[in-house]
């Protein structure tokens, strides 16, 4: 079972809690938590088999994403991803600030930048991979934390992010150890492109806060590129 539909299970939990303590001092009758519970926990079980968690993966979002600082920081943290892979010469095919977003597009409902990996994918069958793409997609994948670092001095995102990179070094049959060394090397490196491209960085993800294209937001970057 998905986090997610877990935190449903939770919500539901505390949600017959509350109204168990509450109700006796309205005069509330038993079966409204009753009630209550039944369509919370048929909603966690529909999700759960049927849509494959999306369902509470967009209430969670939503529920978590109410602070529009939350929004922001989401917002920088993708337009990491989206102009490292702009600046790597990796194809970004759309993007979402929200699990609503994502599922409205047709994606899981996660959010984030989505990136075309058919050249790593390819390797990766063929059994070979360069050391050069190894980088690139590194770099790519932990964009976003090195955003949020140098915008809030910390990173609360990056989970799956991190999982990328380990799932690729499991594939590789190389150590955990030498999966979060690659991890705080691309850290770095990616803070420095952003750094050296700081004034696009801060347009491309102003334009994203206002739903930009990926074709409005490649020729904002284009443009600055060549001014």
């Amino acid at each position: 079972m998905r986090d997610t539909s877990l935190n449903l299970i939770a919500i539901t939990i505390f949600t017959l809690t509350l109204t168990t303590l509450v109700a006796p001092l309205l005069e509330i009758s038993a079966a409204v938590p009753a009630g209550m519970v039944f369509v919370l926990l048929g909603l966690a079980t529909l999700d759960t088999f049927s849509l494959q968690g999306q369902g509470s993966t967009i209430l969670v979002d939503w529920l978590a994403g109410a602070s529009g600082s939350r929004r922001d920081r989401i917002v920088h943290h993708e337009a990491g991803h989206f102009l490292m892979a702009y600046l790597l010469g990796v194809p970004v095919e759309g993007y979402a600030l929200t699990a609503w977003e994502a599922f409205r597009q047709g994606q899981k409902a996660q959010g984030g930048v989505r990136f075309n990996d058919v050249e790593l994918m390819e390797q990766l069958n063929h059994g070979v991979i360069s050391s050069e793409a190894i980088d690139k997609y590194c770099k790519v994948w932990m964009a976003g934390i090195a955003a949020e670092i140098l915008v809030y001095d910390q990173a609360l995102g990056g989970v799956s992010d991190r999982q990328n990179i380990r799932r690729l070094w499991t594939q590789l049959r190389r150590s955990p150890q030498d999966a979060q060394i690659k991890e705080r090397w691309a850290i770095l490196q990616a803070q420095t492109l952003l750094k050296q491209n700081w004034c696009t960085y801060e347009a491309l993800a102003a334009a994203m806060a206002e739903g930009a294209s990926v074709a409005e937001c490649y020729g904002l970057i284009g443009d600055r590129k060549a001014s």
